[in-house]
């Protein structure tokens, strides 16, 4: 481990960060900003020194830790990379988790969460949140994202202080799970507007008049929101680097969607549609191009 002059305030738990991508880097640079003790651990070493240069204590495995906190958040691709972070060799739960939390801020299947926080728990006793997050990178920097969190209340209670030194807003939806499902709805109505809000701003392109200025122009009225405020600016101007969110993660998310809306009977066909228009967008400009780019499906020349 590396050492750090970092205490933790007085009556603080140990935390840990597992994941440090577009959403875990800047969550973990909160943290620390606010004066906790965090271990990290990260695949790729590149990620984690700058951390630990900010004050963050290395961790060599997720096993460490698990070991070396109190309460671990974890923000990683899908189900498989959570799964491998908890059982792979030397996961989170090789380590005694009795008394100890994992804050899932991953985006996956609702039954997927259940499923592993029973595991882990019958593991190694670690009890388990499910709370993905919604605002993307800019609201990671920023500490304004707003986190839905599925999981008993008193372990929800026990994080809040914490999480809301990365989030604006912290909501309890219920048993382990809703969280999951708070950010599907969440992912419905985010990647139908990113597909409207292309398909406004090329309305306005091809008709010849300044789509930079509709966000200005529609702020106030029943249009204006923070996806048209925050999207149409960077599909105008180009802007993609960094990456909002990837189309891949997007995809991802209306898949499960879907998959969940067949198993309730429910109804998506605007969901159902922005699913395949990504789907298309991931073909045109790749996995990891930046979710916004669906902006480029409607160009002559992409």
């Amino acid at each position: 481990m590396a050492d750090t002059s970092k205490t933790n305030p007085q009556g603080a738990e140990r935390l840990g960060y597992v994941g440090l991508g577009l959403m875990g880097t800047p969550m973990t640079r909160r943290l620390l900003k606010a004066g906790y003790q965090v271990t990290v651990w990260n695949r790729s070493e590149g990620k984690v020194a700058p951390l630990v240069e900010a004050g963050a204590r290395r961790a060599m495995t997720p096993r460490d830790v698990m070991t070396d906190a109190d309460i671990v958040f974890m923000c990683v691709t899908d189900a498989a990379a959570v799964e491998e972070v908890l059982f792979g060799a030397e996961g989170l739960s090789a380590a005694t988790g009795a008394g100890k939390l994992v804050v899932d801020f991953s985006s996956i299947h609702p039954d997927a969460a259940r499923d592993l926080a029973s595991r882990l728990n019958d593991t190694n006793g670690a009890g388990w949140i499910d709370a993905p997050v919604s605002g993307g990178t800019k609201g990671a920097e920023e500490g304004t994202l707003a986190i839905m969190a599925g999981g008993d209340i008193a372990d929800v209670e026990r994080v809040r202080t914490y999480v809301l030194a990365m989030a604006r807003r912290f909501t309890h939806m219920g048993p382990t799970g809703a969280g999951q499902t708070t950010k599907l709805c969440n992912q419905v109505i985010v990647g139908c507007a990113m597909a409207v809000l292309a398909e406004a701003t090329r309305l306005a392109v091809n008709a010849g008049i300044d789509a930079n200025r509709l966000p200005e122009a529609l702020a106030g009225g029943f249009a204006d929101s923070i996806p048209l405020q925050l999207f149409v600016p960077r599909m105008v101007q180009g802007i993609h680097s960094p990456p909002l969110g990837h189309i891949s993660t997007m995809l991802k998310d209306l898949d499960t969607v879907a998959d969940v809306a067949q198993t309730t009977s429910t109804p998506v066909p605007m969901a159902s549609l922005a699913r395949q228009l990504f789907r298309l967008a991931k073909a045109a400009r790749g996995a990891d191009a930046d979710a916004l780019e669906i902006y480029k499906l409607s160009a002559a020349e992409h």
